[in-house]
């Protein structure tokens, strides 16, 4: 299926979305539909109402997590200028404790990261040309004008090259100084979306930090939904929220996501697993909002933390004359501003602004931003490029702008009434908040934007009520600490005694040295030191897995799985019939343009797909004399040649599709489909509450063949048993009755775990076989890691300048351990 067509698919599910407004870049979720009824099922709905006023302000500053250890941390960030500057605040903290920080963003920010003292990273991709995009179109829906403009593949092929930004982010050197970097631990905000695969390659720690809420709670909606009248439970309802722009968002990105995985060797995410898979995973969040505003709902657990927002250290700020004579001129201005948005219309903008002001009869500052608004001279107006918020906040008396986090926290902490003009995304939910706390009117959706709204809006900010609420907020949010909470709550979330290196604990641990009894973790200086001494073999290291993340595709029963399974192998049946007609096509094409014919050009063979960093398997290198050149005498000759190659590269394309067609097949009748089934009969005992026996993830050929085997010893004993066992306790605890349901739940141990038993015996073995092959194969990444590392090491041990005593000590501790092995 082309882009184009999977594109236009996600809108076409009507039962589930009801209606899009390209003006907000919202989705309108229909609640009644079947789908979101049968979410709403499994909801609890014994919680507090929604409806009632806020919960009571309380901001508990936990005991701040001493961490000794010094770690190489990579923030990774997409989005606007006002994404990036919370995580330098972040970035700066993290390194007063020790750790050595870089910001892996999007390239035109790099002057702004490194003057804040920070390493830089580009990952590529255009935050303007993102933001242009979001404007036009809902934040995950496509409007069909951009889909025949091409831009969702243009979109697609940004983040692709995004996503591979991230992972070089993780193991490459400094671009500038070309010193050697490896990730300990990895911190992103949510739309970044490599954060999870990276730490999963590398088997690192990863910390997920945001400005809006990306985790399920009853308490409000998720902020990129618009909910419907429903006669759902709105409780239920605002849960459901979160599962449908999940999954809305995999249907848009998941194929170049999983496209990306393969070429850092990960096996792809089922579709079932990916939406939430930061929430199963169970990811550490840190929500940088003051829960002055938006308290920490009751529904999240502990490893999500709110902790107010972000401020960094007010930038030395000297105003240029023409504004300080502005502010000097007359009563506080309003400030008027919408940051990195890009309008399509401009001067409609700015045309509705001045009129705004001038019926409000206010003086007014207003930011040109990226949508360059200027408009008419005026005495009362003074039009500014940028400008620290930090400085220019305290004198102004009120502000209007496009609902950014950090703009809307930057105003409230200096105690300012705040209007907001959403456009997009999170925009709207913190205009909803402000107005629910009263320091602002409702938010006025760009779309609806008129001079009448903007002027009503305007002067609300100037009531004594809108003044005296933004103030109360204002006084709650400077006794708190944000980006020391978020330190915090980053090493409260750290498996540290896994980091430690064994001979040097506040050094990070990156290998695993294994040989006879001796196991140790050590960090990379250690590592170098032991191998210049000739204390250990390099081949008796290993990558040290730090935090191991597994991702199974659960099955609940045996007929679904078994149908997804069949259907996954289906699909990709299908894929590889395609390859097999259209890629020799493409290569008949591709030899039948005509080619310069530029000596050393003509030997190089160029790979077209741009979103795979794969080398094209289907492109033969052109050898000297494929086609005629100036020193040619025989152009039928070489044109025979040519012919020739072309032929074998059809013939090869075709070979090629046809491998995977067949190992496809095989891979799914052999292995996955068995083991769908095997996995659904061993999990329906859930349904009456048994939890299954765990036998640790299957990774390889031994660990499956363990698990096939104490499946098959466990599911044989406790089906049979089970007849006998369940109907006894059952009446022990409730009498008749619960041996009736006793024998129920026995008859079903016995035909669900005696045939995971038998069809298991086979099935986990064979899928342990795959996972050594796969991982046999797979081995470019992990290449790349271990070189990394080493490189790292090398370069730390040098910086370190260990003195001759310090080595003394690594060397010395290593031979206790040695020698305690041993005994």
């Amino acid at each position: 299926m082309c882009k184009v067509c999977r594109a236009s698919k996600i809108a076409t599910f009507p039962l589930l979305i009801q209606e899009i407004f390209p003006a907000n870049g919202r989705i309108d979720v229909n609640l009644d539909s079947n789908i979101a009824k049968t979410l709403a099922k499994i909801i609890d709905l014994q919680q507090e109402d929604i409806h009632n006023p806020p919960p009571q302000y309380l901001f508990n500053f936990k005991q701040s997590i001493s961490c000794d250890l010094k770690l190489s941390i990579v923030i990774q960030i997409v989005g606007s200028r006002g994404d990036v500057q919370p995580f330098i605040a972040l970035g700066n903290a993290l390194q007063k404790h020790g750790h050595r920080v870089r910001i892996a963003t999007h390239d035109v920010f790099a002057e702004f990261v490194r003057n804040s003292g920070l390493e830089f990273y580009p990952i590529g991709g255009d935050p303007a040309e993102l933001m242009a995009y979001m404007v036009k179109n809902p934040g995950l829906i496509p409007q069909m004008k951009t889909l025949r403009e091409g831009e969702v593949q243009r979109k697609q092929a940004m983040v692709a090259k995004m996503l591979d930004g991230c992972w070089r982010s993780c193991i490459e050197d400094d671009p500038l100084t070309n010193e050697p970097f490896v990730a300990d631990a990895i911190i992103a905000n949510p739309p970044s979306f490599a954060h999870v695969h990276c730490a999963q390659a590398l088997s690192i720690p990863v910390h997920l930090m945001f400005t809006m809420p990306w985790s399920s709670t009853k308490a409000f909606p998720h902020p990129l939904a618009n909910m419907t009248t429903s006669s759902m439970d709105p409780r239920t309802a605002n849960w459901v929220t979160y599962g449908v722009v999940e999954w809305l968002t995999w249907q848009g990105l998941g194929d170049v996501i999983n496209k990306w995985r393969i070429s850092i060797d990960l096996e792809p995410i089922p579709a079932t697993v990916s939406p939430s898979l930061p929430e199963a995973l169970k990811v550490p969040h840190t929500y940088c909002w003051s829960p002055a505003l938006v308290p920490k709902p009751k529904d999240w657990p502990a490893h999500i933390d709110v902790c107010g927002f972000f401020f960094r250290d007010p930038p030395s700020y000297s105003p240029p004359s023409e504004l300080t004579e502005f502010l000097q001129a007359g009563p506080p201005p309003v400030y008027i501003g919408f940051g990195s948005i890009v309008v399509e219309n401009p001067q409609k903008l700015i045309d509705t602004v001045v009129i705004a002001v001038v019926r409000s009869g206010v003086r007014a500052i207003i930011s040109k931003g990226w949508s360059g608004l200027v408009g008419a001279p005026n005495p009362n107006i003074h039009y500014i490029e940028d400008c620290p918020h930090e400085w220019l906040f305290q004198h102004v008396a009120a502000v209007v702008h496009h609902g950014g986090a950090g703009t809307t926290a930057c105003g409230l902490k200096n105690g300012k009434p705040t209007a907001i003009v959403p456009f997009f995304g999170d925009q709207p939910f913190w205009g909803n908040m402000i107005s629910r706390a009263g320091a602002g009117p409702s938010p006025i959706p760009y779309a609806s934007l008129n001079f009448q709204r903007l002027t009503a809006a305007i002067q609300f900010c100037l009531t004594p009520q809108a003044r005296e609420a933004a103030y109360e907020i204002s006084l709650k949010m400077h006794n708190e600490a944000g980006v020391e909470a978020a330190v915090d709550s980053f090493h409260r979330n750290l498996p540290m005694d896994k980091m430690r290196c064994a001979l040097v604990p506040n050094r990070v641990a990156s290998w695993r040295y294994k040989k006879h009894n001796m196991s140790l973790s050590l960090s990379r200086p250690a590592a170098q030191v032991l191998i210049e001494h000739q204390k250990i073999d390099e081949s008796h290291l290993a990558v040290h897995h730090v935090n191991p993340i597994l991702i199974e595709n659960r099955r609940w029963d045996p007929i679904s799985g078994m149908l997804s399974a069949a259907t996954t192998t289906g699909s990709s049946m299908l894929h590889s019939t395609a390859d097999m007609i259209y890629n020799p096509y493409k290569e008949y094409k591709s030899g039948r343009s005509p080619r310069p014919s530029t000596g050393a050009l003509d030997a190089v063979s160029f790979n077209a797909d741009a979103l795979s960093s794969e080398p094209s398997s289907t492109s033969i290198p052109i050898t000297e004399g494929a086609f005629p050149g100036p020193c040619s005498s025989d152009p039928s000759s070489s044109q025979g040649k040519n012919g020739l190659l072309v032929a074998s590269s059809m013939l090869g394309a075709t070979m090629k599709g046809f491998g995977k067609f067949t190992g496809s097949y095989f891979k799914g009748v052999v292995v996955d489909i068995p083991h769908a089934a095997a996995e659904g009969f061993r999990q329906v005992p859930r349904i009456y509450g048994e939890k299954p026996k765990e036998y640790g993830p299957i990774q390889d050929w031994k660990s499956g063949a363990i698990f096939g085997g104490r499946n098959f010893v466990d599911g044989m004993t406790d089906g049979f048993t089970g007849m006998f066992t369940q109907p006894v306790n059952g009446a022990k605890e409730e009498g008749a009755l619960g041996a009736v349901k006793g024998f129920a739940k026995g008859t079903i141990g016995l035909v669900t775990k005696v045939p995971s038993a038998g069809i298991g015996l086979v099935a986990y073995p064979f899928q342990g076989i795959t996972k050594s092959i796969e991982a046999t194969l797979r081995s470019r990444t992990r290449k790349a890691i271990v070189n990394a590392r080493l490189r790292s090491g090398c370069h730390e041990s040098e910086n370190l300048h260990l003195s001759v005593e310090r080595q003394g000590e690594i060397l010395r501790s290593f031979d206790t351990l040695l020698a305690s092995s041993a005994i």
